[in-house]
């Protein structure tokens, strides 16, 4: 039996290949759509045949590479037949089985993160008809579980999720392997460990998301403390569940000098500054947005703060994050980047055209000098409560457009969050809306709490 996980870490994603080396077959699990090339070249180099793709829900938090994988291969999709799948596919119901070759995998119906989730248990049938491992998407992760709050309400999600992971995951054995297709940096779960795998046995024992309650106990505990969704997850589902033969073909991307860059923007396009937050802070275009290409979650945060809809204008350092950037943005559902600025910023400042800065503050300046009414913290509510700067405002990034109002613009304000990225994607914001006096705060609560400064929880 051929075997092989491949992990995409900015998202927390995995995908997964299984099937067989002497029958020269195999199937592809929850392939993403910037995975898909490396799953290709990957079968072919192992002398594979990609003859199924199946999907173990229908994913809110990215792109899924199902129909390109099936376009390019000819290989049939399998989904669960609650998915409302509108490609061309074929039904799965709980305990059908596929074989390939020495591989056997058989559907378990795992609904409580999605009504049609599955998992698949896979056994290498020349050794065994037990199950070897367990794909188990995304309802039993490494250390936690899944959401269960994005395709109905949480107590709803909550309650088929006790009976799929007690009922059914946990019965299996010991010694059976788990893969997931998250593990963290995921919207999909809160404690998810980085170790990419584990066994039924070690979770049963070591994950305290699965510790033995009752079950009006278990669908409390999932319903509290839920991370912010995944951003345009609603688009996103419709996207995955869509008729991929119907799909637009994406707008070609266009080098723009400044001022037909500039009249992109006057057009309505969004920038987004994929540079440092230190050069973005040096100095930026007017009313651009700085989300840092090369820091955490650069999809993610972008469609926090920018629609799916939007046409956007990019600002990058040079052609690799130019790649990269339009690259994970069309993972999240963005299919409308319409160019790039040209030159950069130099080509932008040679042009005469408006830059702006943002004044920076080190945590020892802001110790010094800091009272409580001046901060605002934009980090997630469960950061916050683990402690933040006593009398600071806390305003996640992602709700400030629309509560950017609860500050007063005509008083200087000092941002802060975690390290200083999400920070200065929340300085952005507000000098779109005429904040002038910002301060953002580098090295950010890390820092603040490795020098020992005081923090409170209430």
């Amino acid at each position: 039996m051929y075997f092989k996980q491949l992990v995409k870490e900015d998202l927390g994603c995995a995908s997964y290949m299984v099937g067989c080396i002497n029958k020269g077959v195999c199937a592809v699990v929850d392939p993403r759509l910037d995975m898909v090339d490396d799953i290709l070249e990957l079968a072919a180099a192992k002398g594979l045949q990609v003859e199924a793709v199946i999907e173990t829900h229908n994913h809110a938090d990215h792109i899924s590479g199902h129909g390109e994988i099936a376009r390019r291969t000819g290989a049939t999709i399998y989904i669960h037949e609650q998915a409302q799948a509108e490609y061309p596919h074929k039904n799965l119901k709980d305990g059908d089985e596929l074989v390939l070759g020495v591989a056997k995998l058989r559907v378990i119906h795992t609904p409580g993160h999605r009504p049609e989730h599955i998992a698949i248990a896979v056994a290498d049938t020349s050794r065994s008809e037990d199950p070897w491992l367990v794909l188990t998407g995304d309802s039993l992760f490494i250390g936690d579980v899944a959401r269960p709050d994005l395709a109905v309400a949480g107590e709803e999600g909550a309650d088929a999720l006790y009976d799929s992971l007690f009922e059914r995951l946990l019965q299996l054995e010991d010694g059976v392997e788990v893969y997931p297709a998250h593990v963290a940096g995921s919207l999909c779960g809160r404690g998810m460990n980085p170790k990419t795998s584990s066994t039924i046995g070690y979770e049963r024992k070591h994950n305290a998301a699965v510790a033995p309650r009752p079950r009006a106990t278990f669908i409390a505990d999932m319903n509290e403390n839920l991370p912010q969704r995944p951003p345009n997850m609603y688009t996103i589902v419709e996207r995955n569940r869509g008729d991929y033969a119907q799909e637009e073909a994406p707008l070609q991307l266009l080098a723009l000098d400044a001022l037909a860059f500039q009249r992109e923007m006057e057009r309505g396009a969004q920038v987004i500054d994929t540079r440092s937050p230190h050069q973005f802070c040096e100095g930026h275009i007017p009313g651009g947005i700085d989300v840092f290409l090369r820091g955490s979650a650069f999809a993610t945060r972008t469609g926090f703060v920018v629609s799916s809809a939007s046409r956007l204008l990019l600002v990058v350092k040079d052609e690799r994050d130019l790649h990269d950037a339009i690259t994970q943005l069309a993972v999240v559902g963005f299919n409308q980047v319409v160019g790039y600025l040209d030159g950069g910023m130099d080509g932008w400042r040679e042009a005469g055209l408006p830059v702006e800065q943002l004044e920076q503050m080190s945590i020892d300046e802001l110790h010094e000098i800091y009272q409580g009414q001046m901060i605002l913290d934009v980090r997630d509510q469960s950061e916050w409560d683990e402690g933040h700067i006593k009398g600071a405002k806390h305003i996640p990034y992602y709700f400030l457009e629309e509560r950017y109002q609860e500050l007063d613009s005509s008083q200087p304000l000092a941002v802060i969050c975690a390290g200083g990225q999400r920070s200065t994607i929340a300085c952005a914001i507000l000098q779109k809306h005429g904040f002038t006096q910002l301060l953002n705060v580098l090295g950010g609560m890390d820092t603040w709490n490795r020098v020992g400064f005081e923090t409170v929880k209430k």
